[in-house]
C-alpha cells in the first residue's frame, strides 16, 4: 500500500479561512495564511485552498493569497475556485501553485481539463467533483457544480472516468451529503470513485474521528484523505492523526520528506 496523505482543505472568503456544514452556515477559522504556515510545520502533507465564492460571484481566484503562501510554506498546494481558463491557471503557477483544481468550470466546458493537461501537464490538473445521492443516477451519485447549488445531471462516476479520459491527474472527491457533518467520510461514494478510475482520489467531507480517516483509506481506498474543521479547530492535530493510523496499520508519510524538494 502506498503511503496515504493528509491533506488539511482551507475554504477561503476574503483572506479568511471559513468552515460550515453542507456548505452553507460559515463561520470563521482565522488567517488563512497563518493557518497554511502552521499546517506546513505541523506535518500536513499538502494544502488545499479554495476560494469558496470566487465561482458564484464571476471572479478570479485570489492571486496575491497564493503569492505569500508559496513565500512561507514548504509543502506543495492546490488552489481551487473560479478557475475558468488556461490564463487563469497559468497566474496561479506563476503565483507558486504547485496544482489547480477545476470544478463548474469543467463541467460547463470538458475541454478545459484537455486544455489544461495538454499544457500544464495532468500532474497539475486536480478535477474536484462534489457529489450528492442520487437514486437517479446509474452509480448513485450526481456532480453537483457552482458550491453545491446547481445539479449538474452528470452521473459522479461517469463523470469522474470522463475527466480521467481527458487528462485529470487526481480526483479531490467531496461528498455534499457529509461536508461539515463529522459524521464520517462517504466511504461508499469513495469506494465506487477510486476502484473504477486508474488517478488518484481525494476524499473530503465528513472527517469527525481518527477512525474516519482510517475507515476511508482501509475500505474506501481513498489516496487521500481532505478535512478541514476538525484540524482548524484542534479536534484532531496532524501529527497524532498519523501516529493513529502508523499504528493501524496505514502507511503514511513521515515529516520531512518535502524537505530537500522544496528548500
Amino acid at each position: 500500500m502506498l503511503a496515504k496523505r493528509i491533506i488539511p482543505c482551507l475554504d477561503v472568503k476574503d483572506g479568511r479561512t471559513v468552515k460550515g456544514v453542507n456548505f452553507v452556515s460559515l463561520r470563521d477559522a482565522g488567517s488563512a495564511i497563518e493557518l497554511a504556515e502552521f499546517y506546513s510545520r505541523s506535518g500536513a502533507d499538502e494544502l488545499v485552498f479554495l476560494d469558496i465564492t470566487a465561482t458564484v460571484e464571476n471572479r478570479g481566484t485570489m492571486v496575491s493569497l497564493v503569492e505569500e503562501a508559496a513565500r512561507r510554506i514548504s509543502i506543495p498546494f492546490t488552489v481551487g475556485g473560479g478557475i475558468r481558463s488556461e490564463e487563469d491557471v497559468g497566474r496561479m503557477l506563476s503565483a507558486g501553485a504547485d496544482k489547480i483544481s477545476v470544478n463548474s468550470s469543467a463541467v460547463r466546458a470538458p475541454d478545459l481539463i484537455d486544455r489544461l493537461a495538454g499544457r500544464f501537464g495532468s500532474q497539475c490538473v486536480v478535477l474536484a467533483l462534489d457529489a450528492r445521492a442520487s437514486r437517479s443516477m446509474p452509480s448513485g451519485y450526481e456532480a453537483v457544480i457552482d458550491g453545491g447549488r446547481t445539479p449538474s445531471g452528470l452521473d459522479a462516476l461517469a463523470w469522474a472516468r470522463e475527466a480521467a479520459s481527458r487528462g485529470a491527474g487526481e480526483i479531490l472527491l467531496t461528498s455534499m451529503d457529509k461536508d461539515g457533518t463529522k459524521s464520517g467520510f462517504a466511504v461508499d461514494l469513495t469506494r465506487v470513485i477510486s476502484t473504477n478510475i486508474d488517478i488518484p482520489v481525494i476524499a473530503s467531507g465528513g472527517a469527525g474521528r481518527m477512525e474516519d480517516f482510517r475507515n476511508v483509506f482501509v475500505e474506501g481506498r481513498a489516496d487521500a484523505a481532505l478535512a478541514a474543521s476538525v484540524f482548524h479547530f484542534h479536534e484532531i492535530d496532524i501529527p497524532e492523526l498519523k501516529r493513529y493510523l502508523s499504528q493501524s496499520g496505514v502507511p503514511v508519510r513521515q515529516r520531512g520528506e518535502y524537505d530537500d524538494r522544496f528548500r
